[in-house]
């Protein structure tokens, strides 16, 4: 066979790393070393052995063929599936908004982690994927790309590490109501009493110029009118720390102002406790100072 359907063939195995004679390629023709790399792509996706490029075959080329970006990816039925989708979900799950098993198609999970990221990182969080969201992702692929496709739990951090970050940066953290305040203030205690050279400071509305990063803490939820920011809603986060980091070095303007929602977690029926305040305020300091941390 030659012609235009061979060249779109030929264009696309070129394009995932097959090797195809020049000869061939400039002739669009359906020669030996095409037939070889459609073995082989058939092969490498688990199809039936074989040489033919069938609607399997041609429906798993152009799945492949697609780059992270090409589309806008968003929940819909059937699903999006292609190497874009699951590109997305590596890079997602890797930062730390896990979206399941990066198996390529766009499914509700995958709109939820997406929804998360975009939260975390400022952006209007409907769960599509515009090229703002892929900005974003593409100026962070130093810290999800090459990586394995995996979450991790969120972990305590050992007083001496929480000690050498606290000597190290400068952090605002701001309570905006009183359950808040009072979480900001233990987390405050808790810094200074770990090392007497702790940079965290307990701040009102002022903050000053010279800080590393701002957490903003509050009980309620962003209003709906509001700007978009960076946020993390702390009842829906495992990964505390890997969320902080992510939202750190997104941030387009520096410091980072992170707001922290304690939506969920605090109760308002009298009996939110010094207790509850504290255990916040120590997981708190503890996913500021693991992200933080070298």
């Amino acid at each position: 066979m030659q012609g235009a359907a061979v060249e779109d063939v030929q264009s696309r195995l070129l394009q995932l790393g097959y090797t195809i004679d020049a000869a061939e390629v400039t002739d669009k023709y359906f020669g030996a070393t095409t037939e070889q790399a459609v073995s082989t792509f058939r092969l490498d996706s688990g199809l039936a052995a074989g040489h033919a490029v069938d609607i399997p075959c041609w429906s798993a080329l152009v799945d492949a063929s697609y780059k992270l970006g090409d589309r806008t990816l968003y929940l819909r039925m059937p699903n999006f599936h292609g190497a874009d989708v699951q590109a997305l979900q590596r890079a997602l799950n890797v930062l730390g908004f896990a979206c399941g098993e990066d198996d390529g198609y766009f499914g509700p999970h995958t709109e939820a982690a997406l929804q998360q990221f975009q939260e975390n990182v400022g952006l209007f969080a409907d769960g599509m994927a515009f090229q703002d969201t892929y900005a974003y992702i593409n100026r962070l692929h130093h810290v999800w790309e090459g990586k394995p496709s995996v979450t991790e739990a969120e972990s305590r951090i050992g007083f001496a590490r929480a000690a050498n970050v606290l000597e190290r940066f400068q952090i605002a953290v701001i309570g905006e109501d009183p359950i808040a305040r009072s979480v900001a203030s233990r987390m405050w205690n808790i810094a200074t009493a770990t090392t007497d050279n702790s940079g965290m400071m307990l701040c009102d509305s002022e903050v000053p110029t010279d800080v590393d990063l701002v957490l903003e803490i509050a009980s309620d939820e962003l209003p709906a009118d509001a700007a978009p920011r960076a946020t993390i809603a702390l009842a829906e986060c495992h990964n505390l720390a890997q969320r902080i980091r992510t939202a750190n070095i997104a941030a387009q303007q520096k410091p980072a102002r992170i707001r922290i929602e304690l939506t969920g977690m605090t109760r308002y029926n009298g009996t939110f406790t010094a207790s509850d305040a504290q255990t916040l305020a120590v997981r708190l300091l503890d996913g500021v100072c693991d992200a933080l941390a070298d």
